[in-house]
């Protein structure tokens, strides 16, 4: 995103959340918010980030994005669709200039005993890929290219 956007002539400032502040939002014409998905949930920090500067997220353009598993299924990839990212924005009672939802990698070995089992629980539950050796790029670059190219064009 940050190469399509910069490309495009826009200066980008990345920040993990737990960096940003009222002032940085402030200072930046634009925003985009990713958070992904863990133990079926976005993270907590995001939401109280969201929830504490509501007002100058609603006063500019704003983008949100959700990377989750569920999203690998065509069914469940646009934000009407997708469970994750409706529930989080009708809790927020937040409506961003533009929402994204990409599905992102499922990589076993990368994980622990036992987040690696509880994965594989849900994507048996889910029907996806058990075998613990799986390593799989679920995303579709495409769609996170024409959601940076949107991003630019938000007015």
């Amino acid at each position: 995103m940050q190469a399509i956007i910069e490309s495009q002539g826009h200066t980008v400032t990345l920040l993990p959340v737990e960096e940003a502040s009222a002032e940085t939002l402030a200072n930046h014409d634009k925003v985009v918010i990713g958070a992904s998905i863990r133990y079926g949930k976005h993270q907590k920090v995001v939401i109280d980030f969201i929830e504490q500067n509501k007002t100058q997220l609603k006063s500019k353009p704003s983008a949100f994005y959700t990377v989750n598993l569920v999203a690998r299924k065509p069914e469940k990839c646009q934000p009407d669709t997708n469970p994750y990212i409706i529930k989080l924005l009708a809790q927020l009672d937040w409506k961003p200039s533009l929402e994204g939802v990409f599905a992102g990698k499922l990589n076993y070995p990368k994980y622990g005993f036992i987040d690696r089992n509880m994965i594989r629980f849900i994507m048996w539950m889910t029907k996806g890929p058990t075998d613990p050796k799986t390593n799989i790029e679920f995303t579709d670059w495409n769609s996170v290219d024409q959601f940076a190219q949107a991003v630019c064009d938000m007015q």
